[in-house]
């Protein structure tokens, strides 16, 4: 599949102008409509139909001893199809960037983006699936039934806590990756970010106290992810304070995260559980106040990743922060998926996994870390997206982690 440039349609009036009617088009003030027109993507054949020859070994006769030697093992389609080597990037439209639900259509610049990062940044092929349906059954219906043509599934911007559900019974029932990207690609950025960060201050990750501004999927798999990684304690707060088990209005998800994080036992506001805390990870929008920061241990780290707007902007968290990150590619230290999701999968798909497990992500936190070397400083503790290292690396650990745990079928 390529992932370049193209209008493949014919030039109408409507095209010239960018809506119907004459007026003004979209395009003449705004260069983000100029490189969105006629879509992101397209596809590309990768064999040659010439001749007369071509065509009979690309489609019929030839084609039909393939499709035979497949329906009698069916494996042979990993070797002699796309499948393996495909994701299918599904969505519902309804948790879309900071957009919100703006529902399958308003999503598809989105989930193009997202499959040219896979191809750009990790030699993957990837299908944008924009569904017209909510409904947790009706979407783990339909991506069981499309799953036959791809080798993983990642699921993108579906509102939590559906997502979580739907991650979980899509990966019980299908025998190829699952992975949600808000939740499991954000959490490994920020673990190896977060490695970087205490290695730099010579600490461990057991040392650290961590607070998460935010129990949706982000906050969640985080959550989880740093627990996993060994951190000294963890507490999330959500729009009520932080996620602890005395209270009475948790969901299933967070009452299942209040489990196994929050070992101090904190309850109350955020504010008052960043007090002496080592680390503030934001996944949520709105202000921590500056009084907050500054209640937090000396030499803290500041993860402030809400867009465009972080929690606490970096001059205010460079008053009281060793390192500062944020979501953002105009500041240092950006905690940005691409640099976790392509190679994740490209690992994956290479062994061909049934699927992603706990280890093959801290693989590949651990591996995105080390990218950074000897290079490590207070604005450097995460590589760049476009360093070159950065998919190769994650790819190996991530293959040699699901060779380790036994899911890899090659």
């Amino acid at each position: 599949m390529a992932a370049e440039i193209v209008n493949p349609r014919s030039e109408s009036e409507a095209d010239r102008t960018g809506q119907e009617g004459g007026a003004e088009p979209l395009d003449s003030f705004d260069p983000a409509f100029a490189l969105h027109r006629g879509g992101k993507m397209a596809v590309q054949a990768t064999v040659p139909i010439r001749d007369k020859d071509d065509l009979s070994l690309a489609y019929t006769p030839g084609v039909a001893r393939v499709c035979t030697a497949i329906a009698e093992q069916p494996d042979l389609v990993n070797d002699y199809t796309w499948k393996s080597s495909v994701v299918a990037v599904v969505t519902d439209g309804t948790a879309v960037l900071g957009l919100g639900d703006i529902g399958p259509e308003a999503s598809l610049p989105v989930m193009e983006g997202k499959a040219i990062l896979f191809k750009q940044f990790g030699g993957v092929d990837a299908v944008p699936i924009a569904l017209a349906c909510t409904d947790v059954d009706e979407i783990i219906e339909t991506v069981v039934r499309l799953a036959p043509s791809f080798g993983g599934v990642n699921l993108e911007d579906i509102s939590a806590p559906r997502c979580f559900e739907i991650e979980r019974r899509l990966q019980e029932r299908l025998d190829i990756p699952v992975f949600h990207d808000d939740q499991h690609g954000t959490a490994v950025v920020t673990l190896a970010a977060l490695r970087n960060a205490a290695r730099l201050s010579g600490r461990s990750i057991a040392e650290l106290r961590a607070v998460i501004s935010g129990a949706g999927a982000a906050g969640v798999a985080i959550a989880r992810m740093l627990v996993e990684a060994g951190i000294g304690d963890v507490a999330v707060s959500d729009r009520k304070g932080v996620v602890s088990a005395d209270r009475e209005d948790l969901t299933d998800v967070k009452r299942e995260l209040a489990g196994f994080t929050n070992k101090a036992g904190l309850t109350g506001s955020l504010e008052a559980a960043l007090s002496g805390a080592d680390v503030f990870i934001g996944v949520s929008g709105g202000t921590v106040p500056e009084a907050a920061v500054a209640s937090m241990a000396k030499g803290a780290f500041v993860f402030a990743m809400a867009n465009p707007d972080p929690e606490i902007h970096p001059e205010v968290a460079h008053k009281y922060a060793a390192v500062v990150a944020t979501g953002r590619s105009d500041f240092p230290n950006q905690i940005n998926n691409v640099l976790a999701f392509p190679g994740i999968f490209a690992g994956a798909l290479q062994v061909r996994a049934s699927r992603i497990t706990e280890g093959m992500k801290l693989a590949a936190a651990e591996a995105l870390a080390g990218v950074v070397g000897d290079d490590l400083a207070a604005d450097y503790v995460i590589p760049s997206p476009f360093d070159e290292r950065v998919a190769p690396a994650v790819t190996a650990a991530v293959a040699a982690a699901a060779r380790a745990e036994g899911v890899a079928r090659r």
